[in-house]
């Protein structure tokens, strides 16, 4: 007998993170936002990778290896870009599950790249 097909994963929408960003971010751009979806890509179909957790050093220090140095080239120091991560996540405290693309976007805003991003 054969297997019943799996169902198709929810396609990942830039949509479905602009309010989240609204909420906390001073300006609001669809394009950034599009930008960072696209760059974590499958990533967001996880529960868990989509989220960040405030109290995981591990996963802050990811934020800042992979995002903060890699993706935006930031060359300050990890505790000047430690202490934007943790700003970040005290702005965000009243959510729990802190959206990964929100977090991205407060700090590409924090560091004035949001421009670079959209272009």
């Amino acid at each position: 007998m054969a297997e019943a097909p799996k169902p198709a994963a929810k396609k990942i929408e830039p949509s479905d993170y602009f309010a989240d960003v609204k909420k906390y971010a001073k300006t609001y751009d669809e394009a950034v936002i599009t930008k960072i979806v696209k760059h974590l890509g499958i990533a967001l179909r996880n529960r868990d990778s989509s989220l960040v957790s405030g109290t995981d050093k591990t996963e802050l220090d990811r934020v800042r290896e992979k995002w903060l140095k890699k993706k935006l080239q930031l060359t300050q120091s990890d505790a000047d870009l430690d202490k934007a991560v943790v700003a970040v996540v005290e702005k965000m405290k009243a959510d729990k599950a802190k959206s990964r693309v929100t977090v991205y976007y407060l700090l590409a805003e924090h560091f004035g790249k949001l421009k670079e991003l959209a272009g």
